[in-house]
């Protein structure tokens, strides 16, 4: 399902005798706006569980997931057991960085590695129906091996704008939502699930929500309206002081010495500060986006790049991961990191973002002119 065009809603304003000036002045008209779109998609979402009762969903989130994308796909998998679908959680990559691990952990998030190597190993015949949660199946491995085994695409929830030609039965994409997080936050405030603090899962799927939220918004520093209302409904729910227990979880040493290596080879011009830190082993990678959350806070800087090459032994196969922060407004990390590293054979990007984050993973054959006819064709 599309978001309705902008004309399709110029066309229901008048109907409703709102002028476009007026509901542009009037910032509650925007909400009841919001609020009913996201209503119209609850609703769409139920009819399509409905659907597909008793059935079973693997949920295909990114390879190295982050809060939201975990909270989004729990929540989801407790939404669809109200309709006796049985769900499973997977991901291709690794969990490295250490609130990622520690919210898995200390909220029992019920998530499974599988790599693409165990993968192919695995019964997909059991799933009538796949789910992307915070992706479209362009950072994930398992996508193809998805594909391959015919499993129709049942649902795809983003905030990212449209990457592929992925047609799901339902589809929620919203490119001005800061977080999926939200999105999911709101099929449970229209009833898809009654959230119940007596019920330890609920409990636990709450804070990592809220969680979530605030790691997507910068700590709600870029939050927009949706984003508080959802975190002000979650409030009623969440364990804070087990939110607390994720958030100061401690850095590993190998992080630190990322950052310092990070600080020590950075060159800074223009206030763009980037840098680069070599090679590190897969399960560090997630160590970059921490060296790039470091690097921006220097003084007169106002944008930080970090890039290092990873390999991945079980796949035979190094990448350059990089990750960009900025503070500069005008400075879109999304439009920035797709034009600057384009596309592959098959029309994904290398890389993408929001609001002051990005980030990217390019193969290596790419950057060295590699004869591969997904990468020459990028030259």
């Amino acid at each position: 399902m599309e978001p309705p065009s902008p004309e399709s809603l110029s066309q229901e304003q008048a109907a409703g005798g709102r002028s476009d000036l007026a509901s542009s002045l009037d910032p509650d008209y925007a909400g009841l706006q919001s609020h009913s779109f996201a209503s119209k998609q609850a609703e769409a979402l139920r009819q399509t569980l409905e659907k597909h009762r008793r059935g079973r969903h693997l949920i295909v989130i990114q390879d190295f997931p982050d809060p939201d994308a975990l909270s989004g796909a729990w929540a989801y998998k407790l939404i669809a057991q109200e309709y006796d679908i049985h769900s499973d959680i997977v991901y291709a990559g690794t969990l490295s960085h250490q609130e990622n691990v520690a919210l898995v952990k200390l909220t029992s998030l019920p998530v499974q590695r599988w790599t693409p190597q165990a993968a192919k190993n695995k019964d997909l015949s059991i799933y009538q129906g796949c789910v992307f949660i915070d992706n479209q199946g362009t950072t994930s491995q398992l996508t193809a091996l998805v594909q391959q085994a015919g499993i129709p695409v049942v649902v795809a929830i983003d905030h990212h704008s449209a990457q592929t030609d992925l047609q799901p039965e339902f589809a929620d994409w919203r490119p001005d939502f800061r977080a999926t997080a939200t999105m999911v936050t709101q099929y449970l405030q229209a009833g898809l699930l009654n959230l119940d603090t007596s019920i330890s899962q609920h409990l636990n799927c709450a804070t990592a929500l809220m969680h979530g939220i605030r790691s997507d918004t910068n700590n709600l520093r870029q939050a927009l309206e949706d984003d508080f209302l959802a975190a002000a409904y979650l409030s009623r729910f969440y364990d804070s002081k087990l939110l607390d227990a994720v958030l100061q979880t401690s850095r590993s040493k190998r992080v630190m010495e990322l950052c310092e290596r990070s600080l020590r080879n950075r060159q800074v011009q223009n206030n763009f500060s980037i840098a680069g830190v070599g090679y590190l082993r897969y399960e560090d990678r997630d160590a970059i986006p921490q060296a790039a959350d470091f690097l921006v806070t220097e003084e007169n800087v106002h944008t930080a790049v970090v890039y290092g090459i990873v390999r991945d032994d079980s796949e035979n196969l190094e990448v350059v991961i990089g990750s960009l922060r900025t503070s500069k407004i005008t400075l879109d990390p999304d439009e920035f990191i797709k034009e600057a590293f384009g596309q592959d054979g098959q029309g994904r990007f290398f890389g993408g973002g929001r609001t002051g984050a990005g980030g990217f993973e390019i193969p290596l054959g790419f950057l060295s002119g590699s004869n591969d006819t997904a990468c020459s064709g990028n030259k």
